[in-house]
């Protein structure tokens, strides 16, 4: 990186400008808006049509304000496609022939000067590609690519890029022989200096050191599936979100319309990415854990749930689809006996066979149960009527016994309105129900592994982390329940999506990937993992087993990521070491830099001393670092307790996230998180504890970008020593 660039004077002046042309834009926004608030009055279709400008006003604004995040981060110059066929447009030295050259500077959005003449080219534009893809055998017509080393307005460097004969894409900074792929890299000073920034609580974006393999995923197609393979440090969750805000930049009708919806693992993680996309300027995305689209009832937190560990496999298991079908099925009954009920001078009788012919009726006719309730009413008072030998008609029948409880009775035996938490709740507390409802699908063993005791009250219940997906199946099977008048409510029906990006999607059993599927509007995902890294209750040997339970509309895709961009070599070694012992034969990325120092591995007689001192000794050496203690779920209370008497204010991840420069993490909630340091404490208890206990020890021991630690008591699990 050339901090005293002979272009250093002009390049700031540009950035000057950029900021100048963006102020004058902001302004512009404002005044528009005044004067839209300025005519209150009007139509209704004035009165609309101001609300929908102020809208997007409002949005314009928001895109605009930047924060502390850079605007400009590079250039390209590039050959002009109207030059004279005869101009092969190579140089033979350093120098750049500016005739024949357009420049353009690439920055986060899109800024035009006064005169409606582009200054800085939004990252998403076409003309943009070539900065991020452009190689030494494929220039794309480039001359140079610049990068710029930022501090919000402030250039602190360049870095430059030749192409043509000679150049193969190389500057004066670029061919350094580090570990991985170094000299493949684009702007890769930039890159490291990116890099090795101390990590706050928060995910950045990396937007202006995306590289190629990285930018191919970013731009690819929208339609169907798309499976981005990433080991640990390749980018592969700031690689999907930069894809979300490209994929709304360039089809933004109709995607705006219809939505994008990112899934994340845990609340955690969430929070640790929320800033990326409202940085790239689209902040409308909605950014959810799979029990947040379940809405009405309380969920218990993974510590809290009361699933062992066989009920978690069955309850995210395909087969439990056709279990819900069943217990929905069973809960439309015909009655056993005729029913007589008192009008008028006499009697009305619903007869035992009327009701069979109802229930089968109403099951052709309705593809969800609730929707067939208002229609089995009317046949029910329809053959109550029927059996009366006088003029009446069924709703005078219906408005005298409607209140009768016996009435109330038979007809919620034979078609009962139920919401998702009811048929759940009343299956799991039954034996028979469950027996009934897993015939011919689930054995003896595994259906009374479902079984829980029944709880007084339906509200009573709080949910499994496992639960969440029945639920929503259940919810599809169902559907809303009537409202006044027996009318279907609209705005409870499952809302979909046209575009879904699923982060640590190798973690999803069936069941929670056919949810996701559920809110797809027309098949296009895009969805992130590393199955090295699986460790939920049904984790996958290979994509297949996922993409088995995605949309199938348009052959789906997988793309790998092969560089490792964020941990240093001597971690990844050892991680590796982990990675091969839990998953034979997958392949790890490849570093692209050195660490400072090697992984430090201390053995202490007393824990808890042991985390501490550890603690101390990275304070001293990184004093502004952020810095986790991973460690398995039971031990993390006493960790705090411990912390808190020596003295260190620290946070709890499962409260709040990353805030601290200290933190306490479970193991459970760690994966997708990237601190400075690391401390792992006890290995072999987190291989224990955990059902994929190397995998989540492999995860645990891949979070930091400068220093790893382990602190344990008892023997290092085989592939650590």
């Amino acid at each position: 990186m050339t901090q005293h660039h002979p272009d250093l004077h002009d390049e700031q002046a540009c950035v000057d400008h950029a900021y100048e042309c963006l102020e004058q834009s902001k302004q512009a926004a404002w005044q528009l808006r005044d004067l839209n608030e300025a005519d209150l009055g009007g139509t209704f279709q004035a009165r609309f049509e101001r609300n929908a400008f102020d809208e997007a006003l409002l949005k314009r604004l928001t895109d605009l304000d930047l924060g502390n995040a850079a605007l400009v981060f590079g250039r390209i110059d590039r050959h002009r496609t109207d030059r004279d066929d005869t101009d092969d447009g190579s140089d033979t030295d350093d120098r750049v022939d500016t005739d024949d050259i357009e420049s353009f500077h690439i920055g986060r959005l899109a800024v035009a000067d006064s005169n409606a003449e582009p200054v800085v080219i939004d990252w998403r534009a076409p003309v943009a590609e070539p900065f991020y893809r452009a190689t030494g055998r494929e220039p794309m017509g480039l001359a140079r690519r610049r990068h710029f080393a930022v501090e919000g307005r402030k250039l602190l460097g360049i870095e430059d890029e030749l192409f043509g004969e000679g150049h193969l894409g190389l500057g004066h900074d670029e061919g350094l022989s580090e570990p991985g792929s170094g000299a493949n890299l684009r702007g890769y000073s930039t890159l490291i200096a990116a890099l090795e920034r101390g990590r706050t609580g928060t995910l950045g974006d990396i937007v202006a050191t995306i590289q190629g393999e990285q930018d191919e995923i970013i731009r690819s197609p929208q339609a169907g599936v798309l499976v981005v393979q990433g080991g640990p440090g390749t980018g592969k969750t700031v690689v999907a979100l930069h894809r979300a805000a490209y994929l709304l930049y360039t089809h933004r009708f109709p995607l705006e319309d219809q939505g994008v919806l990112v899934i994340g693992p845990n609340r955690v993680f969430l929070k640790y990415i929320e800033q990326v996309l409202p940085s790239l300027g689209e902040a409308g995305i909605d950014q959810v854990t799979l029990s947040d689209l379940v809405p009405g009832v309380r969920f218990a937190t993974r510590a809290e749930s009361t699933d062992t560990a066989l009920a978690q496999r069955i309850k995210g298991d395909s087969r439990m689809s056709d279990v819900i079908d069943h217990a929905v099925n069973d809960r439309e009954r015909p009655l056993r006996d005729d029913l007589v009920v008192p009008f008028g001078a006499g009697y009305v009788r619903l007869r035992a066979d009327d009701t069979i012919r109802i229930v089968k009726q109403a099951r052709r006719r309705f593809r969800r149960h609730n929707g067939a309730r208002r229609w089995v009413e009317g046949e029910f008072y329809q053959a109550l009527a029927d059996s009366w030998r006088g003029d009446v008609s069924p709703r005078q029948i219906r408005s005298e016994i409607r209140s009768l409880p016996e009435v109330r009775e038979a007809l919620d035996r034979m078609w009962p309105v139920l919401t998702p938490a009811q048929l759940l709740h009343d299956l799991f507390g039954s034996t028979a129900l469950l027996r009934l409802a897993a015939a011919d699908v689930l054995d003896e063993r595994e259906w009374r592994a479902l079984y829980r005791p029944r709880s007084p009250h339906v509200d009573d219940v709080r949910w499994t982390p496992a639960d969440v997906a029945l639920l929503d199946d259940a919810r599809e099977v169902l559907g809303p329940k009537p409202g006044k008048g027996g009318k279907i409510d609209e705005t409870d029906e499952i809302r979909t999506f046209g575009h879904i990006v699923i982060d640590e999607v190798q973690d999803l059993t069936p069941m929670q990937l056919k949810m996701a599927t559920r809110r797809s509007l027309n098949g296009s995902m895009t969805v992130v993992g590393d199955i090295a890294q699986a460790t939920g209750a049904l984790a996958p040997d290979d994509w297949e087993d996922v993409l088995a339970h995605l949309p199938d509309r348009k052959p789906p895709r997988v793309i790998g990521l092969s560089v490792g961009y964020r941990i240093p070599s001597q971690i990844m070694q050892l991680a590796n070491r982990v990675m091969e012992a839990a998953t034979p034969g997958l392949r790890a990325p490849e570093s692209v830099r050195l660490g400072d120092a090697e992984p430090r591995i201390e053995r202490v007689d007393e824990l808890h001393r042991g985390v501490v001192d550890e603690v101390e000794h990275l304070r001293a050496e990184l004093p502004t670092a952020s810095i986790a203690i991973v460690a398995p779920d039971d031990l993390c209370d006493d960790l705090s307790d411990a912390l808190a008497t020596a003295g260190h204010p620290h946070g709890r991840a499962a409260t709040a996230g990353l805030d601290e420069l200290l933190t306490v993490v479970p193991v459970s909630v760690v994966k997708g998180l990237e601190l400075d340091a690391v401390i792992v404490v006890e290995p072999a208890h987190i291989v224990r504890d955990q059902e994929h206990g190397l995998r989540a020890l492999y995860v645990a021991l891949t979070r930091p970008t400068q220093r790893l630690s382990i602190v344990h008591t008892d023997d290092l699990p085989t592939p650590l020593t």
